[in-house]
């Protein structure tokens, strides 16, 4: 399981990073979903998003699933071509696998990755 030090979680298996804005899918969850075939992005360029917001849809070959904001803020970049290669967040969930990026986010109330981590063990017994 990889979970970059770098980055703040959610109980909902998303992250942030702070010093970008981006946010996605935790390499927990998409190894939880399995394949991942369908991704819809469902905030726009110029939209205010609240923590605990959907900003996408995610589909898989188990499941279909909410992904929340991680984060409040103003969003300033949606990940296109996650809509042309979902495969893109099983290969690479915290690099071009981001969904959605924001300016203003606060990541006070997250998980950093220690927490997240232990958290993740607990929840694989």
């Amino acid at each position: 399981m990889n979970i970059p030090s770098n980055l703040k979680f959610t109980k909902t298996d998303e992250w942030f990073d702070l010093s970008s804005g981006k946010m996605g899918l935790s390499d927990y969850a998409q190894g939880q979903l399995s394949d991942i075939v369908f991704v819809e992005i469902v905030v726009a360029v110029g939209e205010a998003t609240e923590q605990g917001k959907a900003i996408a849809s995610v589909e898989s070959v188990k499941a279909a699933a909410e992904t929340y904001a991680s984060a409040s803020g103003k969003v300033v970049a949606v990940n296109e071509e996650l809509a042309n290669n979902p495969e893109i967040l099983n290969k690479d969930p915290y690099g071009a696998g981001w969904m959605v990026q924001v300016e203003g986010g606060d990541a006070s109330a997250l998980m950093d990755a220690a927490v997240y981590e232990k958290y993740c063990e607990e929840r694989a017994q």
